[in-house]
């Protein structure tokens, strides 16, 4: 598997794709639908870890100004699905 260090988010089979800006770290793939433009897929766990650790935001916090500035926030085709994982699976 290749390091995100090694992926070129400016390659052309990523292109139309929006990218969280400061989150590299967090991406974790892309995901598709049927009928739908094929987006970046970020992990939420390490989104509220980069808020804590490079702004200095306790928990709750990133939390909250995650759920509601980025994952609230809908902007138009090739915007990001953010990935809840299910502990343990």
């Amino acid at each position: 598997m290749a390091a995100l260090s090694d992926i070129d988010l400016t390659d052309e089979k990523y292109e139309g794709m929006m990218v969280a800006d400061g989150f590299d770290d967090a991406i974790i793939g892309t995901a598709s639908q049927f009928g739908q433009d094929t987006v970046l897929a970020y992990n939420v766990d390490k989104v509220i870890e980069i808020l804590m650790n490079r702004d200095g935001m306790p928990y709750e916090d990133a939390l909250e100004f995650f759920s509601f500035n980025i994952e609230g926030a809908y902007v138009g085709d090739g915007t990001p699905v953010w990935i809840h994982a299910i502990e343990g699976w």
